[in-house]
């Protein structure tokens, strides 16, 4: 029973919250490449290392379970996400959050903060890179390879056109953009 208790079992009902009502949806390329390490990364194995250095709960807040902490580490790693992106990125992805097994009718998506803590107990005990390692060697014997990606994190900052500032002139940092044409008229 290595792994059991700390890993997630995933035998209840969905809720609405998941149910996937949505008529025109489909499958972005983040939602496959997260089914594909869904389906091939081997997540007990993973867990059976981590677990002896993984807190019970006991005397303290419920321990979130061991596996949606290591899946929210490599939504990290695959992503480039900080603690507050992927915390955010999770409550805005479907994929992600499904990805990691929570069901927003039933649970919140752990705080950045448990997220930290998280990551920081996997590198306290120099964990990240024995189970990427561990996931990049089983990847290896399928053929496959991980790449890093990003997700940009883009702020909106309202200023004013370039040219109406304090000294009537264009500002360097200002860019603008033009929609592009073919130059093909029809």
């Amino acid at each position: 029973m290595l792994c059991y208790n700390s890993c997630m079992k995933r035998e209840e009902q969905l809720s609405f919250a998941v149910a996937g009502f949505d008529r025109f949806a489909r499958t972005t390329k983040r939602a496959a490449f997260l089914e594909e390490m869904e389906r091939i990364v081997p997540w007990k194995r993973l867990c059976a290392v981590v677990e002896p250095y993984y807190p019970t709960g006991e005397g303290g807040r419920p321990a979130i379970a061991l596996e949606r902490m290591l899946r929210i580490y490599f939504l990290q790693q695959w992503f480039d996400l900080g603690d507050p992106t992927v915390e955010e990125a999770l409550y805005d992805s479907r994929a992600m959050e499904a990805f990691a097994k929570i069901d927003l009718g039933r649970e919140p998506v752990p705080d950045e903060t448990t997220i930290c803590k998280s990551r920081h107990l996997l590198e306290r005990h120099g964990l990240g890179p024995i189970v990427l390692e561990e996931v990049n060697a089983h990847l290896a014997e399928h053929g496959l390879r991980i790449g890093r990606g990003t997700i940009v994190d883009a702020t909106i900052i309202a200023a004013p056109s370039s040219t109406k500032n304090a000294s009537g002139q264009r500002d360097p940092e200002m860019h603008q953009t033009k929609k592009a044409t073919s130059g093909i008229s029809g």
